[in-house]
């Protein structure tokens, strides 16, 4: 288990500094959206007496979760938030809709971006494979530069678990701390129109969401942490039903990508439900779903908000407003739940999941 010392005092949690508290992360895909998820990063790593056990990540979640390990070992919290800040930078200057190419004015405009339009519609009618046939991948750049799988894979005491989909199955994959690799990451990320499949000891994957928008259970079967926080990118429900064809194929793709994650939930919820009016029971199993604290973190008005479109929009006007919207909800979570950690869920599962 990781265990930071922060300088920063939040003496609005009420508690000395032997007690601290220990979470396990599950970090939601979501593209670009993924900016996010760093924000939330980013003010977590201030809190002086939160420990971190194990992160669940898949995608833009697998991402920031890499991204936070290498940067640890580096150079501690300091060093974590560089790293993340340091690969949203990149990808923000690798950017297709960045407005020094004058393709697009703002975060706003990428729904009248000529660029994008050309990119939607080469996909709609050829595969990465035609269009793409040396596989590049400007992601796999970035990572390569950045992060030290080697020194991960020997040194990290985190717990990290990136989901991947196998293409020939359609089973999840779950690759752990010791086999991070670029590879690994890129498979967790990698959307079947717009990237050829990422091969892996033979085995072809795509992106994680498709099996696990992020996986729960190897957090709860493996780890000791009892509370999970999970970091959601996609809202929980829609304001409206679709009723074009361009939003009934958006809601299609949203739901298929989720359903898995709202299936685990489910049964955690349905579990922990039947076991707290039900006998005491001796399973592990049983005995650590009982025990399961879960906390989430969403800006479900926020994403209503955005275009689907711009889950694909790496301009730095948009990541860095995701950025700031993600520490200020990581705050607002802070003040009100902290102190919930180790004690109970800070949301009604059945009323959220049931």
């Amino acid at each position: 288990m990781l265990r930071w010392s922060y300088a920063a005092s939040h003496k609005n949690h009420n508690m000395n500094n032997s007690d601290t508290r220990t979470v396990n992360l599950a970090l939601q895909g979501g593209g670009a959206h993924g900016a996010f998820t760093w924000g939330v990063l980013d003010r977590l790593l201030e809190e002086e007496q939160l420990n971190i056990e194990g992160i669940s990540g898949t995608s833009a979640g697998a991402m920031n979760a890499v991204a936070l390990t290498h940067g640890l070992l580096e150079n501690g919290r300091d060093g974590a938030k560089k790293t993340l800040s340091d690969f949203w930078g990149a990808l923000s200057q690798k950017s297709l809709t960045d407005s020094k190419l004058s393709l697009i004015d703002n975060f706003s405009n990428i729904d009248r971006s000529p660029a994008f339009a050309i990119i939607r519609s080469v996909g709609w009618f050829l595969s990465p494979y035609q269009f793409n046939p040396l596989a590049f991948d400007p992601l796999r750049l970035i990572v390569d530069d950045l992060i030290d799988f080697e020194r991960i894979r020997k040194e990290s005491s985190l717990k990290i678990f990136i989901a991947a989909t196998q293409v020939r199955t359609g089973k999840i994959r779950v690759f752990k701390t010791n086999e991070l690799s670029a590879d690994t990451l890129l498979a967790s990320s990698c959307l079947p129109t717009m990237h050829q499949a990422v091969k892996i000891d033979g085995e072809a994957y795509w992106d994680g969401g498709f099996a696990g928008n992020p996986a729960i259970y190897p957090l709860l079967y493996n780890c000791e942490s009892t509370d999970v926080m999970v970091v959601l990118l996609s809202p929980l429900s829609k304001d409206s039903h679709p009723t074009t064809a361009e939003e009934i194929r958006i809601r299609s793709a949203e739901l298929g990508f989720n359903a898995a994650f709202l299936r685990e939930m489910r049964s955690i919820a349905d579990a922990k439900e039947r076991f707290a009016s039900g006998p005491t029971v001796n399973g592990v199993l049983e005995n650590r779903l009982k025990n399961t604290h879960i906390h989430m973190i969403e800006a479900d008005n926020l994403m209503n908000d955005l275009s689907h479109k711009s889950r694909l929009n790496t301009s730095k006007a948009f990541l860095d407003m995701l950025f700031t919207e993600g520490r200020e909800h990581a705050e607002s979570w802070i003040e009100k739940n902290f102190n919930m950690i180790g004690h109970d869920s800070s949301i009604d599962l059945m009323d959220v999941f049931g």
